[in-house]
């Protein structure tokens, strides 16, 4: 809630809004309500009694503004960069994470280590996802060379250049 008496409320909660204020007024049922909000018929009666007490402002969630139950403590990971900074910046995250748990008993998740150290600058990660294409006019030209080359060590066989040559303009139809 704003200081003005404002309420800021997210376009899900608008629509609950509507949907309990519609039961309040017996323009809905709870049964319809209930299956409209994806809730079970109890959560929507507490609703009505949190929308009748406190109004539209006892729709939003009380929990709004609060750190998250799984946060970790702000301590915790002021102690966990500041040894990555000094002893371990050089390290990957999967290995400076061992090193916090061995050396320190700092038990992170090496997930929440990687994600801290990229956001704190101390790990870039690689783009090992893209790999390296040839194309297949390169392979075609690499193959028709390797056999021309092959012909002429051999005595010039007909069939090895005329195999690479074949070889060559399927491929190269095939790309094109």
């Amino acid at each position: 809630m704003n200081g003005r008496g404002f309420i800021t409320i997210s376009m899900h909660e608008l629509e609950r809004v509507k949907i309990i204020e519609a039961v309040v007024q017996h323009r809905l049922t709870i049964v319809l309500a209930a299956e409209r909000l994806q809730l079970c018929e109890r959560q929507v009666s507490r609703l009505v009694r949190r929308y009748e007490a406190a109004g539209p402002a006892g729709l939003i969630s009380a929990r709004r503004g609060q750190p998250s139950n799984r946060e970790l403590p702000v301590d915790i990971r002021a102690r966990a960069m500041a040894l990555v900074r000094e002893r371990y910046a050089d390290f990957g995250p999967t290995l400076a994470c061992e090193k916090l748990a061995e050396c320190h008993g700092v038990m992170l998740a090496k997930e929440t280590v990687r994600r801290w150290m990229r956001e704190a600058g101390l790990w870039i990660p690689a783009n090992s996802g893209r790999r390296s294409c040839i194309s297949r006019e390169t392979v075609a030209r690499a193959w028709a060379s390797w056999c021309r080359s092959m012909a002429a060590i051999t005595g010039g066989s007909r069939n090895a250049h005329r195999r690479a040559r074949c070889w060559y303009s399927l491929t190269m139809r095939r790309a094109g």
